[in-house]
């Protein structure tokens, strides 16, 4: 690579982590009480693909650890905003579940996070936004099957 691409995949990685961090934030900040950024990423997900999934596909999908993911899933779990039971074929698997408790959690997490991105995506323009959202979606497309 020459020091031109270089300093350009510097400068794109320097930004990616810097709005990640900053998004994050401020994310954090608006979550509803007791809700850290992991539990709701969990909940939105499960939320979305509406079916159960074991702990080592959670992990798998978030890129942590299984002990971050049961820890996460545990807190979860205390919670009541998801459901895990064994698996009836093998008893040494789990599937987790979204509750009705946790889908309302996600909903009011969705509600509390939505005016603050939306206000970012309305300050940039949905055209922009909209144009790179492409290029973003290789970018994890390429790092995640490097993984």
């Amino acid at each position: 690579m020459s020091d031109k691409t270089d300093d350009l995949a510097i400068a794109l990685f320097g930004e990616l982590f810097m709005a990640d961090q900053l998004a994050r934030n401020r994310i954090s900040k608006v979550l509803p009480r007791g809700m850290e950024l992991s539990h709701f990423g969990v909940l939105n997900h499960l939320a979305r693909i509406n079916e159960e999934r074991t702990p080592a596909q959670l992990a798998r999908s978030f890129h942590v650890t299984r002990g971050a993911m049961t820890n996460t899933l545990s807190k979860l779990e205390w919670a009541g905003h998801v459901h895990i039971r064994p698996d009836w074929d093998d008893a040494r698997r789990k599937f987790v579940a979204i509750s009705p408790a946790g889908r309302a959690a996600r909903d009011a997490a969705v509600q509390a996070i939505a005016p603050l991105i939306g206000d970012v995506v309305q300050a940039l323009g949905a055209e922009r936004v909209r144009s790179v959202l492409p290029v973003l979606r290789e970018m994890r497309t390429r790092l995640e099957a490097e993984d």
